[in-house]
């Protein structure tokens, strides 16, 4: 698979940025996502985080799904669409994690889950039949499947506080995904109406009921 350029410089950003963290305690307190410092007007930390990780673990498994993600939108709907969605999504991950956890001033999170959550969501919309496994299911699963699962499971996540998890983020994403894609190709509302509708309505059940659930 040839590797976009625009895609390469954001994979080698992390990895670099993130290794910068791994060994360099002092740099990762001062970029990575912090409820109180952002409150106090460190706003590049909203952005900065996205590009630290915990491990090379966490790492490499983001890496690994943006590298496999990643194309199917840059090839469809070309780089700059696929910058809007990334990057916007990045930001939603990080809005909605700074709104639901506003009162916990130490909270703090890294990694590019929510970017990268977006760019599923994203890929999910221009091709709803791909192939996916969702744990603990042996077997793949239809896209717009996972996605809907995806989507509940990280308000179960969040309301519940499972793992050591950035659900937020990963809800926010997915959220900042579906949404930008239909504002960047709107086209899909013709191609994958059915799709569109099935993924939007735990996001709409979100909006309307999720100062009750969450």
């Amino acid at each position: 698979m040839n590797i976009d350029i625009a895609l390469l410089i954001i994979i080698v950003a992390n990895v670099l940025l993130s290794i910068k963290g791994f060994s360099d305690q002092l740099f990762f307190d001062k970029y990575k996502f912090q409820i109180g410092s952002i409150i106090r007007g460190e706003k590049v930390r909203m952005f900065s985080s996205a590009f630290l990780h915990v491990d090379y673990m966490h790492l490499i498994l983001n890496m690994y799904v943006l590298y496999i993600f990643a194309p199917i939108i840059i090839l469809n709907l070309g780089v700059v669409k696929f910058l809007i969605l990334y990057f916007g999504s990045l930001v939603a991950g990080n809005v909605l994690t700074l709104s639901y956890h506003k009162k916990e001033l130490y909270y703090t999170a890294v990694g590019a889950s929510g970017a990268v959550a977006g760019i599923i969501y994203a890929a999910i919309l221009l091709n709803p039949d791909m192939k996916l496994m969702m744990f603990p299911l042996p077997i793949p699963i239809p896209g717009y499947i996972f996605g809907i699962g995806y989507l509940i499971y990280s308000i179960y996540g969040m309301k519940n506080k499972v793992g050591n998890i950035g659900h937020a983020a990963h809800l926010g994403g997915s959220v900042g995904g579906y949404a930008l894609m239909l504002l960047v190709y709107p086209e899909v509302f013709l191609e994958s109406s059915m799709v569109v509708i099935l993924l939007g309505i735990p996001i709409v059940f979100l909006l309307l009921f999720g100062k009750r659930f969450l």
